[in-house]
């Protein structure tokens, strides 16, 4: 059975002639402990995918579900237990006035969930951070100091589906690899499902075993990122993509050597 699974999946904004269709009958399939990729340029519908399935935008029409459970448009706080989300700005998404130690409480306290200072404690500790960093405010850490606690407060409900919004694009080129590996080290240890969204190819070849390329709210491809590194794409917008990132590297390469 699938962890997450989309089909037909639909959204709009708008009405009459402004009404703007975002969604095309997107359809996936993510197993249970898979790392799944959705990739496109911006405005391709990828992060749209993540807000239904975080229950953020409730007037999709379609069928959606985890673990088995559809997802309905009233959504149960149950649900917030199996799925979490991890944005990609980790300052805009904690608050600058609450420590680290209120942001990890808060969902303890909305859920009810006891032994909470054992908690706060063992989760910095998984995402690489120890107690000291508990009464600290955003301002007093670094990019990548934030969104740790960013993935621990994600965590601390304990649950099997985390949804990634290119959870590295905000940091420094030497942080996003260590994002990278606790990432894929997390997965491995707490047996989770990733769904993730980001625009660079290398982080998919890295984390993910599938990618679902989007253009136009429609997916239009779906191969394993093993194919994607070794040029085995078959749709031409896919293998733009492949390019640009290529040509973006190489850029890069030469602006850090002159």
């Amino acid at each position: 059975m699938p962890m997450i699974q989309a089909h037909a999946l639909n959204l709009s904004f708008g009405a009459g002639p402004a009404l703007n269709q975002v969604l095309h009958d997107v359809s996936l399939s993510v197993a249970d402990g898979e790392s799944f990729g959705l990739v496109g340029e911006s405005g391709s519908g990828k992060t749209t995918v993540l807000r239904c399935l975080a229950g953020q935008y409730r007037h999709w029409s379609g069928e959606l579900s985890i673990a088995g459970v559809p997802l309905q448009h009233k959504i149960p706080k149950a649900h917030f237990r199996q799925v979490q989300m991890v944005f990609q700005d980790p300052y805009g998404s904690l608050h600058p006035r609450h420590t680290v130690d209120t942001a990890l409480r808060e969902p303890l306290i909305i859920h009810g969930v006891g032994d909470k200072d054992d908690r706060i404690n063992e989760i910095l500790l998984k995402v690489g951070l120890n107690d000291s960093f508990r009464f600290r405010y955003p301002h007093q850490l670094s990019g990548g100091q934030r969104q740790r606690v960013a993935i621990a407060r994600a965590l601390i409900l304990e649950p099997r589906v985390l949804l990634l919004d290119e959870p590295t694009s905000a940091l420094d080129v030497s942080v996003q690899a260590e994002i990278l590996n606790l990432l894929a080290d997390l997965r491995r240890r707490e047996k989770l499902t990733y769904l993730m969204v980001t625009h660079d190819l290398g982080v998919v070849t890295h984390l993910c075993d599938r990618v679902a390329v989007m253009q136009q709210g429609k997916i239009v491809e779906l191969l394993d990122s093993q194919a994607l590194s070794q040029d085995l794409a078959a749709h031409a917008y896919t293998r733009m993509l492949v390019q640009a990132s290529r040509d973006f590297s190489q850029e890069s390469e030469r602006a850090l050597v002159g």
